[in-house]
């Protein structure tokens, strides 16, 4: 299908196991919805302290040509994937050197969307470890980021969203990023804003659960005029967030957070709310930064 507007493609990052095709699905069935070209990409990094192709102590040369020669072809069965799921899908690869996190951040900066999986690593290891490229790239990018589980869910009917909402610009440009995926899907959207009481403190409960209710009904206001097909519910919950929206979330189609809030998702990205449902949660989960809009 030829690609007519100038919105950037979706980017998705290409696993060289052929088993973990979850993101790459996942990809091609919202280009296919979203009328967009998809864009595989593949990086391969330095040496494996350790490698030794046919068993021999490899010269520079021989690593490249061998990386180069699994990196080709770990594209075109991935491009092949794509073209049987969704023929109409303009799909194309791109293998480039360097870090995983480096190169996603590059072509991000043209894309509508970028899309990799997670496997639930450890804070440590999704830290540290160059294969893990989630929590880094979140950071770094400035167009919506999806991490999908492994293996994938199953959903429970009917189908919804689950939004974070905290009063910020930054979940109000969360929340129509839901109301889009949720029109494409057919799905409903619950909005959420997870209300965590302070310690050892003296407060007007009745009170802020009302301004909590207030903050929320604002920030969903005129939504449902935009998208009038999508059922919306609106939730104040009592919980720490990471808490309420992955249990929220957990049979859900994706969960949708703002990226760099303030209120109930304060904090900078790393230890903030975002981080915590990039670890826990076990459905899609979807990060919009900021200047999404822009």
């Amino acid at each position: 299908m030829a690609h007519t507007d100038d919105r950037g493609p979706i980017v998705v990052g290409v696993d060289p196991d052929p088993d973990r095709r979850t993101a790459l699905a996942w990809a091609a069935d919202e280009a296919d919805r979203r009328h967009l070209p998809l864009l595989l990409v593949h990086a391969q990094g330095v040496p494996t302290p350790g490698y030794r192709p046919q068993g021999g102590h490899p010269s520079w040369e021989d690593w490249n040509d061998d990386l180069h020669t699994a990196g080709d072809h770990t594209l075109k069965e991935a491009v092949s994937f794509v073209e049987s799921r969704h023929p109409q899908v303009e799909a194309s690869g791109l293998l480039a050197e360097g870090d995983p996190v480096w190169v996603l951040r590059e072509q991000a900066r043209q894309a509508s969307m970028v899309v990799v999986g997670s496997w639930h690593l450890s804070a440590a290891r999704e830290l540290f470890t160059s294969a893990a490229v989630a929590v880094p790239l979140v950071a770094h990018v400035s167009c919506p980021v999806v991490v999908l589980p492994a293996p994938e869910q199953v959903t429970r009917r009917p189908p919804y969203f689950v939004v974070g909402v905290d009063g910020s610009p930054l979940s109000a440009a969360a929340v129509d990023f839901a109301f889009e995926e949720a029109a494409l899907r057919g799905a409903m959207v619950r909005a959420l804003y997870a209300w965590h009481p302070p310690v050892l403190d003296i407060f007007d409960e009745r009170r802020a659960v009302e301004e909590c209710r207030r903050l929320l009904s604002e920030t969903v206001a005129g939504r449902s005029a935009a998208h009038p097909e999508v059922e919306l519910h609106r939730e104040v919950v009592r919980g720490h967030p990471v808490q309420v929206l992955t249990e929220a979330a957990e049979d859900s189609l994706g969960l949708v957070v703002g990226t760099h809030g303030r209120g109930g998702f304060g904090g900078m990205l790393l230890g903030s709310v975002s981080q915590g449902v990039l670890h826990h949660a076990r459905c899609p989960v979807i990060t919009v930064p900021r200047g999404r809009d822009q």
